[in-house]
């Protein structure tokens, strides 16, 4: 930390650093005057990978907190989980790694591999939630704990509402957004229902939450993904959590190397006042 923070005083940041509650390793940094890039970047080269948030102000506990789901709330990519039952899952898993890392069109990845799923039995779905799918270390508390705090959760999604619903359901949110496999005779028909659910829904999620609320209303917003950019952006605390380089670039915040639960302690709620079970 010595280093980190002499390397800052030589950019003319001046630091004090304090314990952030009981959490070992946690600190809280307080500067005089500094550039966040600056502050970052020189934090990366010292500590990398790692948790921070870097703000204007102390972090306070948000009102409205918006996530992305796939790779963020549960530990997998749910069509490339489906893909699997159809024997696609590294054709369709590469579709989806080059998305997440902006080097594709969303939609017209989304409906491409939506439409190799064609003919797959809706059962399928109910199979690979139960035997696929699983909460990502420390998303229940997370949720439990902001809730508790009279948090506002949204889950928001570029995934489908066959498993985004129970996924929510299970984790505590009060609204689900997300995309519609379409179903017809038991069998997936490759195509999808509804209007799409892009990184302009997500951040039209943030934006109507907050607005509902009213000026100064205080957000988060974490996601992994290109299509999780603009909501991350637009939060208070955008934090992206074991994410793509370029998500990672345009959040102020990042989990590196903790849970869920490492949001927590960067918003400053001590571990005393967390909601497990």
């Amino acid at each position: 930390m010595e280093a980190c923070l002499a390397d800052l005083a030589a950019q003319g940041a001046v630091g004090k650093a304090s314990c952030l509650g009981a959490q070992q390793g946690a600190l809280e940094i307080a500067f005089a005057d500094a550039d966040a890039a600056q502050v970052r970047t020189t934090f990366d080269a010292h500590f990398a990978p790692a948790d921070l948030l870097v703000t204007d102000h102390t972090p306070q506990v948000p009102q409205v907190f918006v996530s992305d789901m796939d790779s963020t709330m549960i530990g997998q990519e749910c069509i490339d989980e489906l893909a699997d039952f159809a024997g696609l899952k590294t054709q369709i898993a590469e579709i989806t790694e080059r998305a997440m890392q902006g080097e594709l069109d969303f939609e017209s990845a989304l409906r491409e591999r939506v439409a190799l799923l064609a003919g797959l039995g809706e059962g399928a779905i109910a199979r690979c939630i139960a035997e696929r799918i699983r909460p990502m270390p420390g998303a229940k508390t997370l949720v439990a704990t902001l809730k508790a705090k009279g948090c506002r959760t949204v889950l928001v999604t570029g995934g489908f509402h066959q498993f985004a619903d129970p996924v929510g359901e299970m984790l505590g949110f009060e609204r689900v957004i997300a995309n519609r496999l379409e179903i017809v005779d038991g069998k997936l028909t490759g195509g999808l229902v509804g209007p799409i659910c892009h990184s302009g829904t997500k951040l039209s999620a943030h934006d109507d939450e907050v607005a509902a609320l009213g000026e100064g209303t205080v957000s988060l917003a974490t996601g992994d993904g290109a299509n999780d950019i603009p909501m991350i952006a637009a939060a208070t605390y955008g934090i992206a959590y074991h994410a793509k380089p370029k998500a990672r670039a345009a959040a102020n915040g990042a989990v590196d190397f903790g849970d869920l639960t490492a949001v927590l302690t960067l918003l400053g709620v001590p571990e005393g006042e967390w909601v497990t079970g």
